[in-house]
């Protein structure tokens, strides 16, 4: 029979500290290579082949059970935000369909308008409420940068392949 060797404790805390910290440093290096990818605008993250590796494994692992955005600590931001409509043009405002898709962001575009002919109906009686499908971003995922100067841009971009 075997004895069981007994390991230190503090050999094990020791070794799981490199793990970690070895995980967490690559972690923070694959986040900073999307977000320089992600905002990357001309060309966008598509055109430029260094960016391929990276942005691939994130769609890939956004997938994954237990997903957690690659983040940039060094850069100071954290997942991106997400808009999948556009404003509303002006003079509409933003309303819900039964079959909003967009995370609850508001699918239409809606407007009251008065339809009366001049001098019939009374002033309720005449308004109408027209809708409109609302527009989709084409790239509905942004970062919010902080520059030197405190100015924040904000860069948007897609996930399509």
């Amino acid at each position: 029979m075997n004895p069981v060797r007994m390991i230190p404790i503090a050999t094990i805390l020791s070794a799981a500290t490199c793990v970690s910290l070895t995980d967490s440093a690559e972690a923070s290096e694959w986040g900073c290579e999307v977000l320089l990818c992600a905002s990357s605008s001309n060309p966008a993250w598509r055109g430029v082949p260094a960016c391929h590796p990276p942005m691939n494994r994130l769609i890939s692992a956004m997938g994954s059970w237990g997903f957690s955005w690659p983040t940039c600590p060094e850069a100071g931001t954290g997942k991106p935000g997400y808009e999948a409509y556009k404003e509303c043009p002006p003079g509409w405002s933003v309303g819900t369909s039964n079959q909003d898709h967009g995370g609850g962001q508001g699918d239409l575009c809606i407007q009251v308008r008065n339809s009366c002919q001049s001098g019939y109906g009374g002033r309720d009686g005449c308004q109408e409420t027209v809708t409109m499908a609302r527009p989709r971003r084409e790239d509905p995922y942004y970062f919010d940068i902080t520059v030197g100067d405190g100015k924040v841009t904000r860069h948007w971009f897609d996930l399509r392949k």
